[in-house]
Parts: structure tokens; C-alpha cells; sequence
């Protein structure tokens, strides 16, 4: 049979396809597998080393699931529309040279733990209700920062937006749709009271919804252009964090424990608030970008709770230069019906 070849967009990847794929020498051409054209090749067998550290964080088990179905939960790989169950576990088999492993069941080693999570929801609880600034529970905070730098927002786009209900007839100058001066700065998702942070929305719509509207009322919608920055993605963990990144099985099985905290971490600006209790619910993710403004970076990505959109919590607002202002009017507010 005649040797086939595989491509980045088969595991959808972004260590993969930025750095391994093309430090092993690729051809280009049409993928074997996902049927990708124009893409980077290589032999599947030159990414058995990579694999086979990710395989070794699993154990055979009777009541466990293949190896591809925990490499698509844990890691979301094999996500192409092309590469289902099968396609994968026939992938999977030449990567490993073993078409037999790829049929057995296995369970993740119990030997890799995470106390984040857990830490965490005691942590919220007392800056929440018991101690705002002098805390007793504490998190490690080495290890966090060590988590964030793996999920780094890359190709961010450079245009935003930033919506305030009109108040008169008149629509907003640019200048007045920064971020609130520090005195007039409430707290939010992002910030405390007294430091602001611009609030940004992928699209219009974004904006607008985040401000929730009544219907009839008018929005006017600021574009802001960023930079270049270095900021944290938290809408989706799995997705971004590559184990291929890692050289040792001990440290992507500690990468798969932690994981679940930073989804965690995720849902805590994504989590929708009521006004009437947002002084006291912000609390938790305040803290949470405070740490990561501590850390260095720029701001925050976050998904939105009210649109498809995302949003950006950039830590310093003057990075932002502000553009045209375009009045928007609120004919439709939608509501859905689910458990609280």
C-alpha cells in the first residue's frame, strides 16, 4: 500500500500547526486522511514520539473509553468534520505503528491530581464572605501563571467595539466612549470600583448586547482599534492548551488535572450576573484579573453570556484608539426559556 500522509488540520492543533508540523521537514500537498489541500505533509510515524508521551498518561481499562474518543474529550484533537471515530482510530494506528491499541479501552492514570479547582471554590467562598484582602486560603499562584502563559490569545483582531445607551438625542463624541474616569468607575466583571478597564465586544451586536437593552432604546456603538497585545483566552482551555508543548508524560498528565480549573476560571467572567448582586458576585473574577494584570499581560478574553460574540477586558485603556460612532437602534430583545 502506497505510504500516506497526514496534515495539522487532522488533530486541529495550534502547537502542532505552528511548530511541530513545520519543524519535521514537511512536503506540501493534499492530506490522506482529512482530505485538507495545499497543506503541510508528513508521515504519520514522525509524530509517534509526540503521541506516544500523550498515550503513556492513560491506562488500559475494561470500563474505560478508546484513546482517540479521550484525546478528542480532553484535548479536542481530531476535531476536523472529516475525522470521526474511525478516520481517527485509523490515523491514531499508523501514528503508533499499532492498529490493536487503537481498539482497546483506557481509563486516565490516577496518579496525576489537581487541588486547583478545589482550592479555588474555597477561595471565592471566603473573598466572597469572610475576608476580602487578607485571605487564608490560598491557591498556587506559580502554577496559574505557568497555566496562562499556554493560553495565549493569538490573532486577536485589531477592530472592537464599545456600546453606552444614548441618554439625549444627541449621539456620543469618541471621546466619551473610553472607559469611565476612575472616580466614576463602578465595579464590573474585570474590575474593582475605582479602576476602570475598557470593555470591548467582538461585533457591534456584542457591544450592545453586553450593555443590555430595552427595546426602543438607542445604542451608539464606538470602533476602537488595539494593538498587538498579550492577553489571556479563557473562553475555551481545551482547546488551546497543546500538550505537544510539553516533553514529559508527568507534565501533560498534570496539564489534563488542571484543566478543569481553568475552565472553571473561565465560566467565573462568563457566569451572567443580576445588577442587584453583581458587588458581590464580580468579587471572584476581579480577583482573577487582577492576577493576570499582575502577570503581565494586557487584558482577558472571555466569552459572552448574552450574544455569539466575544469579549476583551483590555487592563489599560489607553491602548485603544477610538473611531467612528454609529447609532444603533434595539428593535428585538430575546428571551429563552430554561432553568435558572
Amino acid at each position: 500500500m502506497a505510504q500516506r500522509f497526514c496534515c495539522p488540520e487532522c488533530f486541529d492543533d495550534r502547537s502542532l500547526r505552528d511548530q511541530l508540523f513545520p519543524s519535521l521537514g514537511p512536503s506540501h500537498g493534499t492530506c490522506d486522511f482529512c482530505g485538507t489541500a495545499n497543506t503541510h505533509l508528513v508521515e504519520p510515524g514522525n509524530l509517534a514520539n509526540y503521541f506516544e508521551l500523550l498515550v503513556n498518561i492513560y491506562e488500559p481499562s475494561e470500563d474505560g473509553k478508546s484513546l482517540v474518543e479521550w484525546m478528542k474529550d480532553d484535548w479536542q484533537l481530531f476535531s476536523h468534520r472529516r475525522m470521526d471515530i474511525a478516520h481517527a482510530k485509523e490515523l491514531l494506528g499508523e501514528i503508533l505503528d499499532d492498529g490493536d491499541i487503537v481498539r482497546r479501552s483506557f481509563a486516565p492514570s490516577p496518579s496525576y491530581i489537581s487541588e486547583g479547582l478545589a482550592q479555588w471554590d474555597k477561595l471565592r467562598d471566603e473573598m466572597m464572605y469572610a475576608n476580602r484582602w487578607f485571605l487564608d486560603v490560598a491557591i498556587d499562584l506559580d502554577r496559574l501563571d505557568e497555566l496562562f502563559g499556554m493560553l495565549l490569545s493569538l490573532h486577536l483582531p485589531r477592530q472592537w467595539y464599545r456600546a453606552r445607551l444614548r441618554a439625549e438625542d444627541e449621539v456620543f463624541p469618541i471621546e466619551k466612549m473610553g472607559a469611565p474616569p476612575k472616580r466614576r468607575s463602578s465595579h464590573g466583571r474585570a474590575n474593582p470600583a475605582g479602576i476602570p478597564y475598557l470593555y470591548l465586544g467582538s461585533l457591534p451586536e456584542t457591544a450592545v448586547a453586553e450593555i443590555r437593552p430595552h427595546t426602543g432604546e438607542v445604542a451608539c456603538v464606538a470602533e476602537f482599534t488595539i494593538p498587538d497585545i498579550k492577553a489571556v483566552d479563557l473562553r475555551n482551555p481545551r482547546k488551546l492548551v497543546s500538550p505537544f508543548i510539553l516533553s514529559e508524560s508527568s507534565a501533560i498528565g498534570q496539564l489534563r488535572a488542571d484543566l478543569p480549573f481553568l475552565e472553571r476560571l473561565g465560566e467565573e467572567l462568563t457566569r451572567p450576573v443580576q445588577p442587584s448582586g453583581a458587588a458581590i458576585d464580580y468579587i471572584p473574577s476581579q480577583y482573577l484579573c487582577e492576577f493576570i494584570k499582575k502577570s503581565g499581560f494586557d487584558g482577558v478574553v472571555y466569552r459572552s453570556s448574552v450574544s455569539d460574540g466575544i469579549n476583551l477586558a483590555l487592563f489599560n485603556p489607553e491602548q485603544a484608539v477610538g473611531g467612528n460612532v454609529t447609532p444603533y437602534n434595539v428593535t428585538k430583545v430575546s428571551v429563552a426559556v430554561g432553568a435558572a
